[in-house]
């Protein structure tokens, strides 16, 4: 006897928490990259990053130039009016030059992607932000990516309070 009623109410407490647990919050999706590219904020950093990447690619232009002009003199005849000595310090600085070249494709890379970071970092925070207010003042309990979704309703969107939050409705 004393088994059954502890397994009753065992049942009872686990049926009452599931019962409850679900009653408790909603859920919802929304796409992360849908709200960061519908910020101003966004297009601004994405114009910023466009310059950036221009600059550097002007760098590597030049660099390409001076490297190409440089090789073009040590293959003429113009050679023969210099030194052994001096030719050679024109060769190192040439093979110094070709090394910048080569390492510069992945300093550039590397570069570009720290200022991504800089510039979009504060734009995912303050989307961030936004999400979790939202999911706080409707009562969401949790809110997924919708991107890793297969199957949601559409009123489980909350883009356009989201939206709407930022200002942008």
């Amino acid at each position: 006897m004393n088994k059954t009623a502890f397994i009753l109410l065992f049942t009872g407490a686990l049926f009452s928490f599931t019962f409850r647990s679900s009653a408790q919050g909603k859920t919802g999706c929304v796409s992360m990259s849908e709200v960061i590219d519908a910020m101003p904020e966004t297009k601004k950093a994405d114009s910023t990053l466009a310059r950036y990447k221009a600059e550097l690619e002007r760098q590597f232009e030049a660099f390409q130039a001076e490297y190409t002009e440089q090789a073009r003199f040590l293959s003429s005849s113009d050679t023969a009016k210099y030194t052994l000595a001096q030719l050679n310090l024109k060769r190192q600085s040439l093979a110094q030059l070709l090394g910048k070249l080569q390492g510069y494709d992945q300093e550039a890379g590397a570069l570009f992607n720290q200022k991504r970071t800089a510039l979009l970092q504060p734009i995912q925070k303050k989307a961030e932000d936004a999400i979790q207010q939202v999911s706080k003042e409707n009562g969401f309990a949790f809110v997924f990516e919708k991107e890793t979704l297969h199957v949601y309703p559409p009123s489980a969107d909350i883009l356009p309070l989201v939206k709407k939050k930022l200002g942008l409705l």
